[in-house]
């Protein structure tokens, strides 16, 4: 980038899908930069969701970003798209006999989105079920696998035919209010009226630099691994299944299945790494459920999904510091919510209201504050 080019009316902290497209929506109306630390954006948590979108699950402010999300989901108007976003992906929720109360809990609190199913219907549906293992499940037929690149890379694009400027390799190194906020960087310092903190795991480490106080966001670690079906079994036309009480999930994926023990050990910022203990907790859990022997494990991975106190997120900016806007705390919903939380923090660092659809939907600007109950002042 020319050395001239330092100045922008907004600056965005973090390439990840938080950042791209808040970027992507602000890049029209302003002059923007986006600063990643690694060499591509989406090399941390976006890069390693195994993403599902569903309008049932997560915290009320989630569930109605997710809902306003579904129109773009269902029908992305984008340059940069030629095939659907968006996969068919039944979900299964397993209860033992042991987890009665929480499958009746889940159904209450889900209510019509779910259909409770026998024993014998999770067996018909997911046929390495150990037989006796689930006494019930509640099946999400509205589900659907995301496709997290196309998602990702439809923002970036945008971004960058909208004349937006993205600078990889540029870790924040220091930032400093006057006139403008000037951040300090590895590759030079940029100067904005604006700063958007969308630096997922390293949010509150942003706003340390600024000299903030840190939002009380905790990072936490979900370990994946890919496995092979048993010979002669394709499982890609299963419901993906997520235990009742979280405690593991497993998905089809291109012929295998991704597993996971749904592990959420805070961790301080990092580039996660599979812990080997959650890796044996894993097979463990996915042995004792289901008719599979796991003798290789062909792939294994963990990312940083990053949570503030009452789980929902935060578009606001600080109120201690002018032009410090916080982009944070999506936890393991950043991918299915991104559309309208990217089109919510585009209008609020602009001063707008929140669009009517989003609004509609019950997202309000209170509920995304630093200020709401639980959170740290």
């Amino acid at each position: 980038m020319a050395q001239a080019e330092t100045r922008f009316d907004c600056i965005v902290i973090g390439a990840g899908i938080a950042g791209a497209s808040v970027a992507a929506e602000l890049a029209p109306h302003q002059k923007v930069l986006l600063l990643e630390r690694e060499s591509q954006p989406g090399y941390h948590t976006t890069g390693r969701s195994a993403a599902l979108f569903t309008e049932t699950y997560g915290p009320p402010v989630i569930r109605a970003l997710s809902r306003a999300s579904a129109r773009f989901f269902h029908n992305p108007q984008s340059a940069y798209l030629d095939h659907p976003l968006l996969h068919p992906r039944d979900v299964i929720f397993l209860a033992r006999d042991d987890q009665g109360d929480s499958l009746a809990h889940m159904q209450e609190e889900l209510g019509d989105a779910v259909t409770r199913i026998s024993a014998q219907a999770v067996a018909d549906a997911l046929p390495l079920v150990r037989p006796g293992y689930a006494s019930a499940g509640l099946l999400d037929k509205s589900a659907a696998d995301i496709d997290v690149n196309g998602l990702h890379q439809h923002y970036l694009k945008t971004f960058r035919a909208a004349g937006g400027v993205v600078e990889t390799r540029a870790e924040v190194l220091g930032l400093s209010a006057g006139l403008d906020w000037e951040v300090s960087t590895s590759k030079g310092s940029f100067h904005a009226p604006v700063v958007v903190n969308a630096a997922g795991a390293w949010a509150d480490e942003i706003a340390k630099l600024a000299g903030l106080s840190p939002a009380g966001l905790v990072p936490k670690r979900r370990t994946a691994l890919i496995v092979s079906a048993p010979s002669g079994i394709n499982p890609d036309p299963w419901p993906m299944t997520v235990d009742v009480d979280e405690e593991f999930y497993v998905k089809p994926d291109a012929g295998k299945l991704l597993i996971s023990p749904a592990d959420a050990t805070p961790s301080a910022p990092c580039d996660a790494q599979p812990d080997e203990m959650d890796v044996a907790i894993c097979i463990d859990r996915i042995e004792t459920a289901f008719d599979l022997q796991i003798r290789r494990i062909e792939s294994k991975w963990a990312g940083l999904r990053s949570f503030l106190p009452d789980g929902d997120p935060m578009a606001c900016y600080d109120p201690a510091a002018p032009g410090f806007f916080w982009l944070a705390g999506q936890g393991g919903y950043g991918i299915q919510s991104a559309p309208a939380l990217g089109r919510t923090a585009a209008a609020l660092v602009m001063g707008q209201p929140i669009p009517e659809d989003i609004a509609r939907e019950g997202v309000t600007e209170q509920s995304l504050t630093r200020s709401r109950a639980g959170m740290a002042a």
